[in-house]
């Protein structure tokens, strides 16, 4: 399960400081120790409400470390700008993938697995688990 490089972590919502707050928190909570790159890419470049493809890929090219970067998104839109990304091929970085996961518990889960060494499939597989967390 250990990659030499850690997996980098993007999270793409439709506000800059939702997507920055969840980086932190997530940040906060893999632990004392290095952790894996993870960055924020909300809203518009102007800072209003909404997505920006050149946020995103400029997000990817800062986490890539060559183990791969998982991309959690917060709404409708951001997972079409994602989609449209990775379909065009060439503007994220290789390794680049879309996780389907809950975005908070997602990126918490992911940053944990990605910091303790966890591949791409780690990564995934961790986020996408959140979606089990119950609140009872």
């Amino acid at each position: 399960m250990s990659v030499e490089a850690p997996v980098g972590i993007v999270l793409v919502s439709h506000s800059g400081p939702v997507a920055t707050a969840v980086a932190e928190l997530a940040r906060g909570l893999a632990g004392g120790g290095h952790t894996a790159p993870v960055a924020a890419a909300g809203g518009t470049r102007d800072g209003g409400l909404g997505t920006s493809s050149d946020l995103i890929v400029a997000a990817a090219g800062q986490v890539d470390r060559g183990a791969g970067v998982a991309i959690l998104v917060d709404l409708g839109s951001a997972l079409l700008t994602v989609k449209a990304l990775l379909a065009e091929g060439d503007e994220l970085p290789e390794g680049a993938r879309l996780v389907d996961a809950p975005f908070l518990e997602g990126a918490v889960a992911a940053l944990v697995t990605a910091s303790a060494g966890g591949d791409l499939d780690a990564v995934e597989a961790a986020a996408s688990e959140a979606y089990r967390y119950r609140k009872e």
